[in-house]
């Protein structure tokens, strides 16, 4: 084995040259230079790959008891490890960030998702760069590294075509490929992807068998082959982060079949069928107990008998998505194993970032986007019967009901986004790694955290922490090595206090017991009443003896409470979680929430060809008036296509043209479209089209009239009964002069959407009155500019 002579702690490592002697003529036979080697790892290290699902709860899979069949992850843990007592944020984003970076995610600016940061340290969602991710340490140390999958970690005004791209997996994120997609979900029928820093299109559509999660296996299958291939002595690092489980609940019908029936009995009844089985298969304590169901949440019996097939059809369709998630995880696990690698590869199956999200509502949603706006009423219960069959299709952008949330996270208390229970901060984690793990099949119930993963990779490849990165002294790594347990089963933990927070949700570690408090619920996302935070009430239990959270000991142990709540506070003053922040919606909002935006004012210019612009890269005209003027050159033959877009089929607006008509649609979460056309077509020639939206005030979501000009004259005007206040969509974009992604409206095809016309400029303006209805053509670059 080669001897290991770097100088880790500092990255890049500095060269040095060795001494030779220097000749005059490279023909001199004394002429003689050390060979060029190319940096590796120390010897042994092993190749690593982490895959973290999105959204599972602790009872969904089938290794670790759920309804949910999981077929490679009961393969790994066969030949590993199960963790029981692995611990994740409560939220995507911060476990994201925590888990790539080995400290808490306050410490790296992610107390909550990049959509709602602030301008406070511990949530600005800014990773500090004294705090480098791992895959930029174990590629300065001679790992390729790759990334397929969902990133979180961006923050939102540096999201767009122009960067900066420090942020960015293949930027300052260490991956030197990446595919996948930014932001916290996607359409897996239709995504916005991004290979590196470059938009492209997906290779197929939804009718040619096009799914996401088969794609970035593909990708990730593809990559491991060329990397052995060309540099077999070289260790890889590669992240697999697929969409999936998150909502949108997409996934084929043939998949989603296989559960026909299976859930007709209710979320009461799964939950207790999760729970025995959990005990028959020894992944929780045969002493532990099944926790009860909170009076928040609506009991089987309780929802109504017509809703039901719905309520069933729902847990069939997520229940298919995990299932084929894991199939397609499987796909990578047979590549290893192929190539004859699987022996030295550390496999990190990280089965949920948090627990089951409960962000669906009590009865589902067929687009979740309407809770996300506060407008959950418009989706009916009739309305929802209504769309039984469209479940987990490319019209439906669905999530499951609260209930199934609660099942999934069996026998644990609440959901996702409530970090002071189990329930949303728990997450069955297998380790599979034959060449360093002689045990298989075996249990580990050491408590873990997220944050320990980056230390048990820097120990299992033999690397130190850095001291300093690209010039920048590094602060030390918050987690702790799980590879003492990989090989001592009963050896104490090693990581006993830990901290939690999450929207005021709260809780702390220490030792075996945990003092928690839930301050909000989180599929109430606007409205509802939201105690003071010095009146929530605590909880305290003791792990020691009650896996589950079940026995609540705060009335007969005030004192370690006390102690435990106190301790909670020096933790958080430690790792920057105050000041608390249990604002949600309103956070989406950038004026609101105090972070940055990438535009200021009330004008945006755009050109033709821009696009894949994300909601945040775009000033936003929501609950206000605005105007959108087109400077265009139209044929004798006529004109047809869309001059801007934002959006998609499940909420946004389009200014486009209809067989040579000025047009504006608008479409309501995809459940009410409102459109609007002009009388006349558009004349050839150079025109200025503009449509005018006046909103009607008042309050949030409230319709407005439209007004289309030509050239200042009007020549239609409408209706938009209602608007949407908050957010269009989590992974549709912005363009100009056609339309990615799914169509804003139903008139068109967003694939056959490009203008057949000349666009010479787009400008958006928001609250202003342009009494003439016409931008002067000479003026309009100075005006757009004191705008902004």
């Amino acid at each position: 084995m080669r001897p290991d002579h770097h100088a880790r702690t500092m990255l890049p490592i500095p060269d040095r040259p060795s001494p030779t002697l220097t000749t005059y003529d490279a023909k001199d036979p004394d002429t003689a230079f050390p060979p060029i080697e190319p940096l590796l790892p120390p010897p042994g290290a092993p190749n690593v790959v982490v895959v973290l699902l999105d959204d599972v709860g602790f009872g969904a899979s089938s290794a670790f008891g759920g309804p949910c069949s999981t077929p490679t992850a009961e393969r790994l843990a066969s030949g590993g490890l199960r963790f029981n007592r692995f611990h994740t944020t409560a939220l995507c984003a911060p476990t994201r960030q925590a888990l790539l970076t080995g400290r808490n995610h306050h410490s790296v600016g992610m107390g909550s998702i990049t959509e709602t940061a602030t301008s406070a340290p511990g949530n600005s969602s800014v990773r500090p760069n004294t705090k480098a991710p791992l895959a930029m340490t174990l590629k300065l140390n001679g790992y390729s590294t790759a990334q397929f999958g969902k990133c979180h970690e961006v923050p939102v005004w540096q999201t767009s075509p122009m960067g900066p791209f420090d942020a960015w997996p293949s930027g300052g994120g260490g991956f030197e490929t990446f595919y996948g997609f930014i932001g916290g979900e996607n359409n897996q029928w239709d995504p916005a992807l991004y290979e590196g820093t470059t938009p492209v299109e997906p290779p197929a559509t939804a009718e040619e068998g096009y799914h996401l999660t088969e794609d970035l296996a593909d990708r990730a299958v593809g990559w491991i082959r060329q990397q052995k291939a060309l540099m077999p002595d070289k260790p890889f690092f590669v992240y697999f982060a697929p969409g999936a489980t998150h909502a949108p609940h997409h996934v084929p019908k043939e998949w989603a079949d296989r559960y026909a029936g299976a859930f007709d009995d209710g979320w009461d009844v799964q939950r207790e069928r999760t729970f025995a089985r959990q005990k028959e298969l020894g992944v929780i304590p045969l002493d532990a107990e099944l926790t009860a169901r909170h009076d928040e949440i609506p009991s089987w019996e309780d929802m109504p008998d017509e809703l039901k097939p719905m309520l069933a059809r729902q847990m069939e369709v997520y229940a298919g998505f995990l299932e084929h998630v894991d199939h397609h995880v499987g796909r990578i696990v047979d590549t290893l194993d192929d190539l004859g690698i699987l022996e030295n590869t550390l496999v990190y199956y990280i089965i949920g970032d948090n627990g089951a999200s409960a962000e669906g509502t009590l009865n589902g949603a067929f687009n979740e986007m309407a809770n996300f706006n506060g407008m959950a009423a418009l989706e009916t219960p009739e309305f929802l019967i209504s769309k039984l069959d469209e479940l987990g299709s490319p019209s439906s952008y669905n999530h499951y009901a609260v209930g199934w949330a609660w099942a999934m996270n069996s026998p644990l208390q609440w959901t996702k986004q409530i970090a002071s229970h189990w329930g949303g901060t728990r997450n069955g984690t297998i380790v599979h790694w034959p060449g360093g793990i002689a045990e298989k099949g075996g249990l580990r119930s050491q408590f873990t955290h997220v944050i320990d993963v980056a230390p048990t990779v820097l120990e299992a490849a033999g690397l130190p922490e850095p001291a300093m990165v690209n010039g920048v002294q590094q602060s030390p790594m918050e987690g702790t090595s799980m590879l003492y347990a990989f090989d001592q089963p009963d050896s104490p933990e090693r990581h006993d206090l830990q901290y939690f927070e999450m929207f005021g949700n709260r809780g702390i570690y220490h030792r075996g017991w945990s003092a928690v408090t839930k301050h909000r619920t989180p599929w109430i996302m606007v409205g509802g009443t939201v105690p003071a935070f010095d009146d929530d009430v605590w909880e305290l239990y003791d792990g020691s003896v009650d896996f589950s959270q079940a026995h609540d000991l705060a009335a007969d142990r005030p004192d370690l409470l006390a102690k435990l709540q106190r301790l909670w506070l020096i933790e958080a003053t430690k790792y920057n979680v105050l000041p608390i922040d249990d604002r949600t919606s309103e956070r989406l909002e950038p004026s609101m929430a105090g972070r940055p935006t990438l535009l200021r004012g009330t004008s945006q210019l755009f050109f033709a060809g821009m696009g894949r612009l994300s909601e945040n890269s775009v000033v936003s005209m929501k609950n206000r008036s605005y105007s959108i003027t087109a400077e265009v050159e139209v044929a004798e033959s006529g004109v047809h296509g869309v001059l801007i877009a934002q959006g998609g089929r499940f909420g946004g607006w389009s200014v486009w043209v209809d067989r040579g008509r000025l047009t504006y649609t608008y479409n309501v979460l995809g459940i009410q479209e409102f459109t609007v056309t002009a009388d006349e077509p558009v004349p050839a020639g150079t025109h200025q089209l503009r449509m005018e939206f006046a909103y009607d005030g008042g309050g949030l979501a409230k319709g407005g009239d439209v007004t289309l000009y030509h050239d200042g004259t009007a020549v239609g005007s409408g209706r938009v009964g209602a608007t949407q206040p908050m957010v269009f969509s989590a992974d549709e974009t912005t363009d100009i002069g056609y339309e990615s992604g799914t169509s804003v409206s139903s008139g068109y095809d967003a694939r056959t959407s490009r203008f057949t016309g000349k666009i010479h400029w787009v400008q958006l303006d928001v609250g202003t009155d342009d009494h003439d209805h016409f931008i002067d053509p000479d003026e309009r670059l100075r005006i757009a500019m004191a705008r902004q």
